[in-house]
């Protein structure tokens, strides 16, 4: 009850005692004398009872500060409210990560003003930073005294009945929204203007883990590599670029597609105000010396894809392909309002990404990568595999799975790329070489003390990699003058970190070989601080297994022959690489469907 209301009833329960007091009940009880009330007091009552409601009229609207935890800690929220009614949410200081509130808050803002309650569904992809909306505005409403249940992680809008309904139909439909599908889609719609597309995710969000890469790679024939005097891949680069992968497990015929589309990858994202203008090394992008590649490339996809006016319909999960005597002629899907249709279409394109996110799946055919976490967003869950399966498609290098060696706990941002960085445990020494990679790392890391590992480095390190410096900016890692200083911030034994570093200086000061690296180290850890640290663990960070494509994207049977009607792209396939490969082959899915449409 608002503070208003409870003042009313104050002084309506007050008034009744009055007049009890004030009656008589007969039976020769002495009955008050009547008060007298003059004219003046009369009107100097009126007068006051109409200032006090015009005052609680005028009062209107009032903004209140919500405080809530989010994915980064506080969240701030400025919740404008009238009456009982939500007007306006405004987000305040905060520490999750822009690229996904940035898509996520309108999203949460919408559902909230739309049912005036925060007890709404979570945005899917930003389940935390959505509690951290959510409570901040149950804040808000507390502040002015209305009533509103508890939040938790678990809190969701009332759960809808479910609905068929009819079919829709499109030209091209597209299952996934990440980089791969956005690629597609786009691309479908440049080379045939008046196709009608249809972009489906499940995700509330698009862009899949795209927006969060660092590193677009694998670029050539770049205007930040011709900047550079980067002749490697700027001058007979799609002869370089073949040479490179003959080996990497794709077939002739994709890489020569793979590095066509990489020739003209840069020029194509630049059409679309995309600018990649750091090159660090070889084929490495990033859109600025301090700004990853994958914020600005997702970002301008999402807006090219809008411009284009291609229909995407976030929420939306494909479930089914709708196949009819051997050709695929749509896919069926439901939403998050619990209503399922097909979209029936001349063309579908499947690139919903990988199966990090099920360890189901990776048990069944990646066995022992099941027990890590994983740094690939939560949409990555395998939803074609049996689909394909199903439907006598052809799986390739399904166990092949990229374990990253060094994601942050519990943040899951990857970290990791300084010139030297040292692996200790908690007792601060050294248990494996920091060469050492796949199971046999991510293996050894969970087999230490309480599965704590932390990750080190020095000044020069700090300086060596952006990554580093950023993630230090933002406060992930730990900071000591002194390695005792470091090692009491990160918990750890400190004689025993000393004595670790100490080790490793000796064998680089002798150039001896080290008993781990069994090698030579290439340098030795600073003499003197700063030192950084964090905690980290290896994790699952793609996929590489999937269905299998020719050249042009199209899916093949298991006995090799072409899928009528039925593209795929990204880590749903069967692919060497990995981002830019993914963009390579949605632009060559959606440009083929779009050729071939009667």
């Amino acid at each position: 009850m608002r503070k208003a209301e409870l003042l009313k009833v104050f002084v309506a329960s007050a008034s009744a005692i009055s007049l009890a007091a004030c009656s008589g009940s007969g039976g020769g009880e002495t009955t008050a004398a009547p008060e007298t009330t003059t004219a003046a007091q009369t009107t100097e009552a009126e007068t006051e009872s109409e200032e006090t409601g015009a005052a609680e009229q005028a009062q209107g609207p009032v903004t209140y500060e919500g405080k809530g935890s989010g994915y980064g800690g506080e969240l701030n929220l400025k919740v404008t409210i009238d009456g009982d009614t939500i007007t306006e949410l405004e987000l305040g200081e905060h520490h999750e990560t822009n690229v996904v509130m940035d898509r996520a808050f309108p999203v949460i803002r919408d559902r909230i003003l739309e049912n005036n309650t925060p007890v709404v569904d979570s945005v899917t992809a930003a389940t935390f930073s959505s509690y951290g909306v959510k409570a901040a505005v149950a804040d808000a409403m507390a502040q002015a005294g209305l009533e509103v249940e508890d939040i938790t992680m678990a809190t969701a809008g009332p759960e809808k009945e479910a609905e068929t309904l009819e079919d829709v139909t499109a030209d091209i439909v597209v299952v996934g929204g990440g980089p791969s599908g956005l690629a597609a889609a786009i691309t479908a719609k440049q080379t045939k203007e008046d196709v009608n597309v249809i972009v489906v995710e499940k995700m509330d969000i698009l862009s899949g883990n795209g927006k969060f890469d660092m590193n677009f790679y694998d670029l050539i024939n770049s205007e930040a590599q011709k900047a550079a005097g980067n002749e490697q891949w700027t001058v007979n680069q799609v002869e370089n670029f073949i040479e490179a992968k003959s080996s990497a497990g794709d077939s002739p015929e994709r890489v020569k597609v793979w590095a066509e589309q990489e020739n003209v990858l840069d020029a194509w994202l630049r059409d679309m105000g995309v600018n990649l203008d750091y090159n660090y090394g070889a084929m490495n992008h990033m859109a600025k010396e301090d700004q990853y590649a994958g914020e600005v490339i997702q970002a301008g996809m999402e807006e090219c894809a809008r411009d284009l006016g291609i229909d995407i319909r976030t929420g939306t999960k494909g479930l089914d392909l709708i196949m009819e005597d051997g050709r695929c002629t749509g896919v069926t899907v439901e939403n998050n309002d619990n209503e399922s249709y097909g979209i029936k279409a001349q063309y579908t394109i499947i690139a919903t990404g990988g199966f990090c996110s099920s360890k189901e799946l990776l048990g069944e055919y990646a066995p022992g990568y099941e027990v890590f976490n994983t740094s690939n967003q939560m949409g990555t869950t395998g939803d074609f595999v049996k689909v394909f399966e199903k439907n006598g498609f052809k799986l390739e290098h399904m166990d092949n799975v990229r374990l990253f060696p060094n994601i942050i706990v519990p943040r899951r941002d990857l970290t990791g790329g300084a010139d030297l960085s040292l692996l200790v445990n908690k007792e601060g020494a050294r248990f494996i070489s920091e060469n050492a990679g796949g199971l046999e790392l991510g293996n050894s890391i969970q087999a230490q003390p309480d599965g704590a590992v932390f990750s080190i480095t020095d000044k020069t390190g700090y300086d060596s990699f952006y990554r580093i410096r950023k993630h230090v900016g933002l406060g992930y890692y730990s900071q000591g003058e002194t390695l005792a200083e470091l090692a009491e911030a990160l918990g750890i034994d400190g004689a025993g970190l000393e004595a670790a570093v100490a080790e490793f200086n000796a064998a680089a000061e002798a150039g001896t070989e080290d008993a781990l690296l069994e090698a030579v180290p290439s340098r030795q850890l600073d003499a003197q601080g700063p030192y950084y640290g964090v905690r980290i663990e290896a994790a699952n960070h793609m996929t590489k297994g999937g269905v299998s494509c020719n050249e042009n994207a199209q899916v093949l049977y298991e006995d090799g022959t072409v899928v009528e009607g039925l593209y795929a792209s990204g880590e749903v396939t069967w692919q060497s690489g990995g981002y830019s490969q993914s963009v390579s082959f949605g632009r060559v899915a959606g440009e083929q469907a779009a050729l071939n449409l009667k």
